[in-house]
């Protein structure tokens, strides 16, 4: 087994997306990057960079990609890189393709992927750019994710935007579920992957179409290679995988907290599996289900008016935007 299809980390932020980057960047075929930052960013500048057949706006894409915030992390060449993106086909997708196949080159591996929490909230966008791409999704308790990221330095100050990161989250991957087939959408729980590794790493295997490697189960190994000194907030990530995090909300949340998070969520709290410590009202579950159902019907629609206000705001009509780097994206 054997493919070259990108594959794309997803979840709410403090879900474990690091730890599972970590274990598939392990893989002897799979590289995945610390987070980026360029790829939203990239593709809501899409239609300034323009019509890409032109060298000139290849050359303008590959410059602001390599002096993106991030970059740095990757270990590349910024020259290097610029005249890939240059000789590359003329499509945002490829550009981004590029650089991603670029790292995975200074492992010496095949294949390539991405990690950023925030993507599970734009799978389409990641879907246009990337059409044969893989989505994993790692799922965490709602309230341990709310916990740990009250203690991040980068936390909001609004205490219910902590909710609100796990509640949208919540909804995008059950809607990602309903909406996604079974070979470019799959999901884990984080309490399960850290509890038993191996089986719920050789059906993540199965999925990529990829050998399962014991190397996998030990990403602590590769936290000083792959994590960023400067993401202190990632201490966890340099031990083997443990339950010591698992309903750690118990001790992190005050009682209050937990009543505003399972107020919240505690309706999609039950659809994943978790269970919560207040009973959830009917009206709640109701209220829950429709919600989804709209978000699933609206979704489409505001991506196409998306599209259609940046092109009326810059003046550019749509440049090209797929892929052609992998066996798929060329025989599409």
């Amino acid at each position: 087994m054997s493919s070259d299809r990108p594959v794309f980390v997803v979840g709410c932020p403090r879900s474990g997306t690091t730890m599972l980057q970590l274990m598939l960047h392990a893989h002897s075929r799979i590289a995945i990057p610390p987070e980026t930052r360029f790829l939203l960013a990239g593709y809501g500048k899409r239609a300034e960079f323009g019509d890409l057949t032109d060298e000139t706006r290849r050359r303008a894409l590959a410059d602001w990609i390599v002096g993106t915030s991030q970059f740095g992390d990757l270990g590349l060449d910024p020259d290097a890189v610029v005249d890939a993106v240059v000789a590359a086909p003329p499509t945002l997708g490829s550009a981004f393709g590029t650089v991603f196949t670029m790292y995975a080159d200074r492992f010496g591996k095949p294949r390539w992927g991405d990690k950023r929490p925030l993507y599970l909230r734009h799978l389409p966008t990641i879907l246009r750019l990337f059409p044969d791409a893989q989505i994993i999704n790692i799922m965490r308790d709602g309230r341990d994710c709310v916990s740990s990221l009250k203690e991040t330095p980068w936390k909001p100050a609004d205490f219910d935007t902590l909710i609100d990161y796990w509640s949208q989250s919540a909804d995008a991957s059950l809607l990602a579920a309903r909406r996604y087939p079974a070979d470019v959408f799959h999901q884990v729980r984080y309490e399960d992957l850290v509890a038993d590794p191996e089986p719920h790493l050789r059906k993540i295997c199965a999925f990529l179409e990829e050998e399962f490697e014991p190397a996998m189960t030990r990403p602590n190994q590769l936290a000083s290679v792959a994590v960023p000194e400067w993401k202190t907030w990632h201490t966890m990530t340099h031990k083997a995988p443990t339950t010591e995090r698992v309903a750690s909300w118990r001790s992190r949340l005050t009682e209050e907290e937990v009543r505003r998070c399972e107020t919240a969520f505690g309706d999609r709290l039950a659809k994943f599996g978790y269970l919560p410590s207040l009973p959830v009202p009917r009206s709640a579950r109701m209220r829950a289900d429709a919600r989804l159902i709209a978000r699933h019907r609206l979704a489409p629609a505001r991506n196409v008016a998306k599209d259609l206000w940046t092109q009326v705001r810059t003046g550019h009509g749509e440049p090209p935007v797929a892929a052609r780097l992998t066996t798929r994206q060329r025989s599409a």
